[in-house]
């Protein structure tokens, strides 16, 4: 039997494997573990989301990869009340299967594969990477990359709210990024899933007029129901934006049978067009960020220095020390955190704290490192 020779380059290792050992630790506390890596919602989905799902179980039928008018008439409302992007055409949305199946499989889906440059922040969502290396493309890691010199890019990723940093990106700073990809004919894709919870800064999509001038040509941007609303575990996610570019995609994802459920459809829409239980979870994240913020500190932990942790869901923070004596000392306590060097070279010598645990859990690491 032939076996095929081909295939992607080889990827990195799965990155939360490596942090068995303290997860292991931090589990022997005699309180539990406090998991505070790798940010899984945990309070409940929001009332008006289960019910527009029940109400929609009775789904006999294939659901469309283009989503239902009402879903996408949803989300461009959405986008212009809370986000004042402007202009943006139903017919230009395109649901996704959560958000991270679109970022480890974009490049492919655009046709991208060797000879062409991906550029992705310095740093980085480990699966701006993985998706650039299973297409067989190089990948440069390039903070402003105004400055680059290189010529074959064909794909500009950025992530404001930033994942792990926290760090956003204003209307002028993104600008300058559309404007330098469109002289070279790459496209931008703008990962904005954590758009709703800015904190000190308030956070723009690539698609708001200050940024692209009402003109979203090269542009994809993309966002989840995930962590706004409570949604992982419904798989809820979308990207907008180029009409040319998402039509390439819908195209593309109607042979690959890539469609969202039409139950899941309807609890999207019932999400988006509801903005209380945003503010209320809002609310919660906040207040926890402010006591985990206090307790970093006086465990001697730096937080927010040049912009970071302004955003998002995440604390970076670093005590100027390896991030894996970090991570140690706090699985010490019971309390599991993320090496920042998981998302690149250089968070070598910081920690990534998620605000996702239970309001109880939190007031356990607060009282573990007080």
């Amino acid at each position: 039997m032939t076996r095929p020779t081909r295939g992607p380059a080889a990827l990195p290792d799965f990155p939360w494997d490596a942090l068995a050992p303290a997860r292991e630790l931090a589990g022997r506390h005699p309180d539990g573990l406090v998991d505070l890596s790798i940010g899984t919602p945990v309070n409940r989905v929001p009332l008006p989301v289960r019910t527009a799902l029940g109400n929609a179980s009775d789904a006999p039928g294939y659901p469309t990869v283009h989503g239902t008018a009402a879903l996408r008439e949803a989300y461009v409302g959405w986008l212009s009340r809370a986000h004042g992007v402007r202009g943006l055409d139903p017919e230009d949305v395109l649901p996704t299967i959560g958000s991270k199946e679109l970022v480890a499989s974009l490049p492919t889906q655009l046709g991208l594969g060797r000879g062409d440059l991906v550029v992705i922040p310095d740093l980085a969502y480990p699966t701006y990477e993985v998706g650039a290396l299973m297409a067989g493309c190089t990948v440069l890691r390039k903070d402003g990359v105004a400055s680059s010199g290189a010529d074959r890019i064909a794909l500009v990723w950025v992530n404001s709210p930033s994942n792990p940093t926290g760090r956003v990106l204003t209307a002028e700073q993104l600008a300058r990024i559309v404007g330098w990809a469109r002289q070279r004919g790459a496209v931008v894709a703008s990962d904005e899933c954590y758009i709703d919870l800015g904190w000190e800064a308030s956070p723009v999509s690539v698609l708001d007029p200050e940024v692209c001038g009402k003109d979203h040509r090269g542009l994809l941007a993309v966002h989840s129901l995930s962590k706004r609303s409570n949604m992982a575990g419904y798989r809820a996610g979308f990207v907008s934006g180029d009409p040319e570019l998402v039509g390439r995609l819908t195209a593309l994802r109607r042979h690959l049978g890539a469609m969202v459920p039409a139950p899941i459809q309807a609890a999207a829409a019932a999400a988006l067009d509801d903005d209380g239980h945003v503010l209320s979870q809002r609310s919660r994240y906040e207040g926890r960020r402010e006591l985990l913020m206090d307790a970093l500190d006086t465990a001697g932990f730096r937080i927010g220095e040049d912009g970071t942790s302004a955003a998002g869901l995440y604390l970076w923070c670093t005590r100027d020390e390896p991030a894996m004596e970090s991570v140690e000392w706090l699985a010490e306590r019971g309390i599991l955190v993320a090496p920042g060097d998981i998302y690149g070279a250089a968070g070598a010598r910081h920690i990534r704290v998620a605000l996702t645990a239970s309001d109880a859990r939190v007031a356990a690491a607060v009282q573990r490192l007080g």
